[in-house]
């Protein structure tokens, strides 16, 4: 009897050290965003933008107010609005009306 309850015991032990590496292995498999760098100085007027000749452009992320990755944006009411991750894109899409008072392609 006393081989059983080794063998049980043994079982159980392997069971938890196993559990034990599948947590950190799936823990450590976030991807997380790359971090931007910050954004360049902007003038006193509008902090979010820069002006080049008469256009001004977006440089920093409406939601979380990082620099903007042109690869991420959506088109709100015919014009583009960029992020820094696709996270403040999707709070943005939940109320953009919110975020206006930020970008300056809307005052």
């Amino acid at each position: 009897m006393k081989g059983a309850s080794m063998t049980s015991r043994g079982i159980a032990v392997a069971a938890v050290i196993g559990l034990l590496m599948c947590v950190v292995i799936l823990s450590g498999c976030k991807k997380e965003e790359p971090v931007a760098p910050p954004p360049p100085p902007a003038s006193p007027n509008s902090p979010s933008a820069s002006v080049s000749g008469d256009m001004i452009q977006q440089t920093t992320c409406p939601v979380m107010g990082g620099a903007i990755d042109k690869n991420i944006f959506v088109e709100y009411k015919g014009k583009k609005v960029y992020f820094c991750c696709t996270q403040c894109k999707a709070e943005f899409e939940k109320s953009p009306e919110k975020y206006l008072g930020k970008l300056p392609q809307f005052n």
